[in-house]
């Protein structure tokens, strides 16, 4: 049965974000992902964590200048050591949180710009923050972003992301399905999960195309559930969603998970 982790960035928004973690706890959660660690200290989060018996399960590397159309840096050329540091400093969080997986974020290709440059930069950060984490037993996410989403972004099917991980070629990178991007782009969700087999280690949810709840839209997640038992996942599904409203009223579709 999938381990849920509930999105503390898009889930229980009716509260401060603070207040979120006890939120989740009390609908059943006992994981949490979220977007960003860094505008609260380490040690802030990780009481919210134990206060509430809940496990920190996935968060992202910094998203550079967001203002001026930056989502993520580790793809830039020139910005190597902005990279660096926000690796290093995701590492730091990732060991005071006890979390197992960091998305590493690769950023937009600007229309014009050399895309096989940004490419090779975004490996070569990725190697280091391979080579950093391994000791720690910490895995290397990267994900791909539907162009409905993220317009230019390095990657926008799973399979240039699977090109990447194999590229890379480290043991502790891997894809981060998810189901919500991969639809709008790929498709054949039971087929591009068994080519996926093994290469990912982390799964997100939404429904298609409105993004809302997993029990609407075009996606069978009752089957995409069962197909993931059915390989041996035994990894997190991380619940990014935009709930239709207040975010307890919505959850109905997770009793039987609990």
């Amino acid at each position: 049965m999938p381990k849920f982790a509930a999105n503390l960035s898009m889930m229980f928004t009716e509260l401060p974000f603070l207040d979120r973690f006890e939120a989740a706890a009390k609908a059943g959660f006992k994981y949490v992902e979220y977007l960003f660690p860094y505008d609260y200290p380490k040690e802030q989060l990780k009481v919210k964590l134990q206060q509430n018996g809940l496990q920190q399960v996935l968060f992202n590397t910094a998203p550079g200048n967001v203002q001026a159309g930056e989502w993520g840096v580790s793809a830039i050329p020139g910005r190597e050591a902005d990279s660096q540091r926000d690796i290093d400093l995701a590492l730091e969080y990732a060991l005071a949180l006890n979390c197992p997986n960091v998305h590493i974020m690769s950023g937009v290709v600007p229309p014009g710009e050399n895309y096989a440059k940004y490419k090779q930069t975004f490996i070569d950060n990725v190697r280091y923050a391979a080579d950093k984490f391994k000791p720690h037993g910490i895995k290397i996410l990267l994900e791909a972003l539907s162009p409905q989403v993220k317009p230019n972004y390095l990657t926008a099917s799973q399979f240039q992301t699977l090109e990447l991980v194999d590229l890379i070629d480290r043991d502790n990178v891997f894809v981060q399905l998810d189901y919500f991007h991969a639809q709008n782009v790929d498709g054949n969700l039971s087929r591009l999960t068994d080519a996926l087999k093994g290469k990912f280690a982390h799964v997100q949810i939404a429904s298609v195309p409105d993004r809302h709840e997993p029990d609407e839209g075009e996606i069978n997640y009752q089957h995409i559930f069962a197909k993931l038992d059915e390989i041996g996942y035994d990894g997190w599904v991380g619940c990014e969603y935009n709930p239709r409203g207040n975010t307890e009223d919505g959850l109905k579709w997770f009793e039987q998970y609990k």
